[in-house]
C-alpha cells in the first residue's frame, strides 16, 4: 500500500474507519489495476497513465452494468474488447497481458499479503484478514 506512509495515524485504524463507512453507506466498488505488467522484453505493456481514463471509463460501465467481464477468485476481470483501445498502440496480445489473471502468481502474493498485515499487528481489521482467508479458499479450489 503506497500510501501506508502518509496516513498520519494509526495506520489499521485508518482502515478500520474506511470499512465502517462501508458498512454505513452505500460505498463504492474497489476495483485493482497493475499498470505495471511487463512483457517477454520487459517492456511495459499498458501504454502509460495518460490512457487510464480508459479503464476507469470501463470501471463506470461496470458499475452501470454495461461491461462485461470475467469471473475470477480475485472478483471480474474485463473480457476481450470490452476496454476501448481505439486509437492506441497496443497489440491484443500485450492487452491480453495486461488483463491476465493468474492463480499461480496470485498464490504467490499470498505470503506478501501476510507479511504486509503483520504489520498492523493487533491494530489489523478482522475484516481484512477474514478476506484473506475467502481468498485464499477462493484460489486453492
Amino acid at each position: 500500500m503506497a500510501m501506508l506512509p502518509f496516513i498520519g495515524y494509526n495506520a489499521g485504524d485508518y482502515m478500520q474507519h474506511w470499512i465502517n463507512l462501508g458498512k454505513k453507506h452505500d460505498m463504492p466498488e474497489v476495483f485493482l489495476v497493475n499498470w505495471f505488467r511487463r512483457d517477454e522484453n520487459n517492456k511495459f505493456v499498458w501504454p502509460g497513465f495518460g490512457e487510464n481514463s480508459r479503464v476507469l471509463k470501463w470501471v463506470i460501465e461496470r458499475l452501470e452494468g454495461t461491461a462485461d467481464a470475467t469471473e475470477t477468485p480475485i472478483g471480474f476481470v474485463p473480457v476481450e474488447g470490452a476496454i476501448d483501445t481505439t486509437g492506441l498502440d497496443i497489440t491484443p496480445e500485450q492487452l491480453k497481458v495486461a488483463l491476465n489473471y493468474s492463480d499461480d502468481e496470485w498464490k504467490k502474493e499470498l505470503p506478501l499479503i501476510e507479511e504486509w498485515f503483520a504489520k498492523f499487528g493487533d491494530d489489523l481489521p478482522t475484516e481484512l484478514t477474514d478476506e484473506l482467508t475467502k481468498l485464499k479458499a477462493r484460489l486453492n479450489n
